[in-house]
């Protein structure tokens, strides 16, 4: 018998393998497969809160999604706030009507402000949401309703990306610190009933002296803008790592200091703007006393941009974007929540560039389900899983039971 023979009596006389050629590919590859399966259907409400003019997604982002074989739906006029029109959201590939409700009934509801109990009935069951949570403004009865309609449930706060910070807070406090120094600025026109001091640092003309409190990234922008419109910065924090981190950022030195009262005392007594930017886990300290506000100048500014969670001046008081100011002492106070809001297409396009990559991310890994198991940034945005409370302090705030996320996806 020759060798060639002896080979095929041999092959013929194995097994066949009883495993198919797809079965033996590798584990990891199979998973890829099946994750690259998902096409989102993305319904965007027009905000309807008070003075809530952005959107969460731009034409542009639009495009990119739909591009990607995912569908849109936006309810007319939900762009008009942040100058985007319906005609805009067509050409880009979206889906644009005026029923409410067919919007609502998407699998993926998107929005800046936290549905209200009128849209939440409004939503499918088992739907996903992904919008602010704005816990302190939240009732008890809203989470039971996300749990009577096992909704799914992420805040776009609490989103971290990869190196652990919240992209969206940090985009939002980026216009807010920037914001509080054009809005100062603006304040103390004369034809603003202001006292007539400008920024800019004139030849020959003492520069503004501003007094910012609060080292986080609010008052990081805050300094940056008013030393780059030539004011004199007073920058208190009592976290030295803060301080010290922001003088880095700045590349130049400044004026920092612990909270010391008697040192912001003689600090407001000299400026002519004080930012108010601290803050806080429940609420913003009070860090500015009556008797502090009395001792500032005439016609002195303040922007408590903390007013968000009670302010971290005394004398603050909720103002509007109608009417922004109060005076007290003679110091004029601007005290409005949410004043990205002032600047809704810039606030948008922020908002839009951090969900698009998020969203196309959806689509690629096979939709939320997926992405939670694979995506630690996106889980620690997740406070409701199919009707199932999964955020610890939302529970303990409201003493409502809760579940560990980890514990129901794997």
């Amino acid at each position: 018998m020759g060798r060639s023979s002896a080979i095929r009596i041999m092959n013929m006389n194995q097994p066949s393998s009883p495993f198919s050629k797809q079965q033996l590919l590798p584990q990891e590859e199979t998973l890829e497969i099946f994750k690259k399966k998902g096409e989102l259907f993305i319904g965007v409400p027009r905000e309807n809160q008070f003075q809530e003019k952005r959107i969460c997604l731009t034409p542009d982002a639009v495009n990119a999604i739909t591009s990607n074989g995912h569908r849109v739906m936006i309810e007319s006029g939900a762009g008009g706030g942040a100058f985007y029109s319906d005609l805009e959201y067509t050409e880009a590939g979206a889906e644009v009507t005026k029923d409410t409700k067919k919007v609502f009934s998407c699998s993926l509801i998107l929005k800046v402000e936290p549905p209200t109990l009128a849209e939440l009935e409004l939503i499918k069951p088992q739907s996903v949401i992904i919008s602010a949570l704005q816990i302190k403004t939240q009732t008890k009865e809203y989470f039971q309703l996300l749990a009577k309609k096992r909704l799914t449930a992420v805040a776009f706060e609490y989103i971290r990306d990869e190196d652990g910070k919240f992209p969206v807070v940090r985009s939002l406090s980026e216009i807010a610190g920037i914001s509080s120094v054009l809005i100062a600025s603006e304040i103390l026109a004369a034809t603003n009933d202001g006292n007539g001091l400008m920024f800019g640092n004139i030849s020959g003309v003492p520069p503004i002296e501003v007094v910012i409190i609060g080292a986080g990234t609010v008052g990081e922008f805050a300094a940056r803008s008013a030393l780059g419109l030539g004011a004199n910065i007073r920058l208190f924090d009592n976290s030295i790592t803060k301080l010290r981190k922001i003088q880095t950022n700045l590349k130049q030195t400044i004026y920092t200091s612990t909270i010391q009262p008697k040192n912001l005392k003689k600090a407001l007594r000299r400026c002519d703007v004080a930012i108010g930017a601290t803050r806080g886990q429940n609420r913003s300290p009070v860090v500015v006393t009556n008797d502090m506000v009395e001792t500032m100048k005439k016609g002195a500014v303040i922007i408590d941009v903390s007013i968000d969670m009670g302010g971290c001046f005394e004398t603050s008081e909720i103002t509007s974007h109608e009417k922004p100011t109060t005076e007290k002492f003679g110091v004029i106070h601007y005290a409005v929540p949410n004043i990205p809001s002032r600047y809704p297409k810039t606030a948008s396009i922020s908002i839009s560039n951090i969900f698009t990559p998020y969203l196309l991310k959806l689509g690629e890994d096979g939709g939320l389900e997926n992405s939670l198991r694979f995506d630690k940034g996106i889980r620690n945005g997740l406070y409701m899983y199919h009707g199932i409370l999964t955020n610890k302090s939302v529970g303990e705030w409201f003493d409502l039971p809760y579940s560990d996320i980890n514990f129901l996806i794997f």
